[in-house]
């Protein structure tokens, strides 16, 4: 059964065998904005929604960044599906036009804290983009094994006007990997200020 995240719900990274889940996806998902035409047809504005994984250390200083322009960790624990320029144009088809897969056995020690903020490149505003959401779970990005947990974009009236958001943090306790559901807008327009935004707020 997923989990509806809720704006800093914390929840720890175990499945439904009671076992601790070791590799997560993180999946987002978006539609092309649908506009009424002069002559009654309707035309589609592509959307352009860029998911990043930012990695930090123990003084909170980004280590590396896992984006559209680096599509992979140095060591391989991080992984970016690549850049989706459109969002789905013929309606929601419910796949994920972007995943980000972590796997956290393999992160380097000194990773702390596992950063995931959402960027709209075109500076489209986030309440205007069709059926919006993140679904983290267990599998790869062609095979979903187990949905463990949700989080709605799109009918929260919070992102309206906003073009940047941060999805949530993955963070290390005790040795073990929990993860923070924050879900807030922030006024950035860029990554580069998401990521300072992560820092100075969210660690």
């Amino acid at each position: 059964m997923a989990i509806n995240l809720q704006k800093g719900q914390r929840i720890n990274l175990t499945k439904e065998n009671g076992t601790t889940l070791s590799q997560a996806c993180v999946g987002i998902n978006w539609g092309a904005i649908e506009k009424k035409g002069f002559f009654g047809g309707i035309t589609r504005e592509a959307v352009d929604l860029d998911g990043s994984c930012i990695l930090y250390d123990s003084n909170k200083n980004a280590t590396e960044v896992i984006y559209f322009g680096n599509l992979k960790s140095k060591n391989g624990a991080v992984k970016h599906s690549g850049d989706d320029l459109t969002g789905d144009v013929n309606g929601d088809d419910g796949l994920d036009n972007e995943v980000i897969t972590i796997d956290f056995s393999n992160l380097d020690s000194n990773v702390e804290h596992v950063a995931l903020v959402l960027n709209s490149y075109k500076g489209q505003d986030f309440g205007t983009i069709p059926f919006a959401s993140i679904r983290i779970y267990e599998g790869t990005p062609t095979n979903v094994r187990e949905v463990f947990a949700k989080y709605d974009i799109a009918n929260d009236a919070s992102f309206r006007g906003h073009v940047a958001m941060v999805m949530g943090v993955f963070y290390k306790r005790n040795g073990e990997w929990k993860f923070n559901a924050i879900g807030d807008p922030t006024k950035d327009r860029k990554l580069q200020e998401t990521i300072e935004t992560v820092k100075q707020q969210y660690l």
